[in-house]
């Protein structure tokens, strides 16, 4: 009877009999050099010296149109086009600090601390600014609202705001950040000084200015408001009420009607003044 596990006429091992290789194959069961790795398939030939790339299949046709004629004389200069253009152009300066060209709306300068229309400060003190901060520029402290010193709506605000300018590389990250709007970046990049110190902003020099129908801050809210009106701008500006309790509380204030004006109201800090001066002596220095 015979064995029916082994076909006849092939061993066992895959070798036809005989004890020679398959067609293609070497002894070590290994397909030879030019044969197909699977069945149906060529493999193409390798590029001859000197080709840097495969030809193009039977009746492909470029989109570009070959250059002839003077064209094809002058490509190898065509790219120096541009260069010999502007070398005929007059060149435009900018005779900075003697003229200060305006920079882009959107242009990433020095911080701003902003305020609502009566003149509470936006920042609630949520440092999420200073967690955003990638360069750890800036330095927030939170405190509480109380009745008597009412810095922003709602329950808390930003006692303490520092920004090292040292170490800002004005991404506008803690811009983006900000809840409430409270921090934005100005126009200004004139921002140097003699000393390290000198360089780190407090909260009173990035107060924005105050404006007209602004009261200077710690006041009540406007009656009958919490700080959602605030956040949807449904406040317009300072109420009587509020403006009564400021002549009680601070009867000198110079927001208040009759007062100093806000020229008194909106005086710069230590730094931002300190720095204002250097920017103004070297702009009289270097202009012509």
């Amino acid at each position: 009877m015979a064995d029916q596990r082994k076909p006849t006429g092939q061993p066992a091992s895959g070798k036809p009999a005989g004890g020679k290789p398959a067609a293609g194959k070497p002894a070590g069961g290994k397909p030879a050099a030019g044969a197909a790795s699977q069945p149906g398939r060529t493999v193409a030939p390798r590029p001859r010296a000197g080709e840097v790339a495969t030809p193009e299949p039977d009746g492909y046709r470029s989109l570009i149109e070959p250059r002839t004629g003077l064209s094809e004389v002058l490509a190898p200069v065509g790219g120096f086009g541009v260069t010999l253009s502007n070398m005929f152009r007059p060149t435009v300066t900018e005779q900075y600090p003697s003229e200060k060209v305006p920079a882009k709306p959107r242009y990433h300068g020095r911080h701003q601390l902003n305020r609502y229309a009566d003149g509470l400060e936006k920042c609630i003190g949520c440092e999420l600014c200073a967690w955003a901060c990638p360069a750890d520029a800036i330095y927030v402290e939170g405190a509480d609202n109380t009745p008597d010193a009412q810095f922003s709506p709602g329950e808390r605000y930003g006692r303490v705001y520092q920004i090292n300018y040292l170490r800002c590389i004005f991404c506008g990250l803690c811009i983006e950040a900000c809840p409430t709007r409270a921090l934005t970046m100005t126009n200004e990049y004139e921002l140097a000084g003699p000393t390290r110190a000198g360089m780190i902003w407090e909260k009173q020099d990035l107060l924005a200015p105050l404006r007209e129908g602004m009261l200077a801050a710690p006041h009540p809210m406007v009656e009958g408001t919490s700080d959602t009106e605030y956040y949807q701008g449904k406040v317009t500006g300072s109420t009587d009420a509020q403006r009564a309790w400021v002549a009680e509380q601070r009867p000198q204030d110079p927001t208040l009607p009759g007062g100093d004006g806000l020229e008194a109201a909106n005086v710069p800090g230590p730094t931002a003044a300190a720095q204002a001066e250097l920017a103004a002596a070297a702009t009289k220095q270097g202009s012509r």
